[in-house]
């Protein structure tokens, strides 16, 4: 509920500000790229590219909340190793939570990682030895996962929450969410871009 108090902050001091000044400050949650899935991100053009770690969050970007492990997770990791890159589990929750997943995908994890602050991206890129223009990180929640790893300067992907079923603290912020989903969805448009365009 911190990190929602938190939005809520800075949502309601835009609305003190000029709408340029707005802008600039809901631009600051705007990801990179903007997906349906985790599933659809060509990880091998992002390794030509120079890519080396992923980042992942885990619920509702993997799996459903608080699901186990699935053949098509499992399978990505898989691919992953095979292409080549390093991966952590970066995530909020407890360790037997994400501990039970990372025993069935066999990457590395960070638990209780206090997304949005920098802290938990930074000692994610150390677990895997990689820079901020060689990791992405990949999330659903543009108030913890985005903004976080947008602060600790590496590329950002968006996915679409897998399942309607979550707390209801990710409940809240979801509204917030399709505020600044809307200017983003706004200024692809104007630019002439589209859903999956790196900004």
């Amino acid at each position: 509920m911190k990190h929602l108090a938190q939005m809520q902050g800075v949502l309601c001091a835009g609305m003190c500000l000029e709408w340029s000044e707005v802008m600039a400050v809901f631009t600051c949650f705007y990801p990179d790229i903007y997906l349906d899935s985790v599933y659809e991100i060509d990880f091998e053009e992002l390794y030509r590219k120079g890519f080396r770690g992923v980042i992942f969050d885990i619920d509702n970007t993997l799996v459903p909340h608080g699901a186990p492990a699935d053949g098509r997770s499992i399978a990505l990791f898989k691919e992953l190793q095979k292409i080549g890159f390093e991966s952590v589990l970066l995530s909020n929750n407890k360790e037997p939570r994400v501990k039970s997943f990372n025993d069935k995908v066999h990457s590395r994890y960070l638990y209780k990682a206090g997304k949005p602050a920098k802290k938990g991206y930074l000692a994610a890129m150390e677990l895997m030895g990689t820079r901020t223009d060689t990791t992405l990180f990949v999330g659903d929640q543009l108030f913890t996962d985005v903004w976080g790893a947008k602060r600790a300067g590496i590329l950002t992907y968006l996915v679409k929450p897998i399942h309607p079923k979550e707390e209801i603290q990710i409940v809240l912020k979801r509204r917030l969410e399709r505020i600044i989903l809307f200017f983003y969805k706004r200024s692809l448009s104007r630019q002439g871009g589209k859903d999956g365009d790196r900004r």
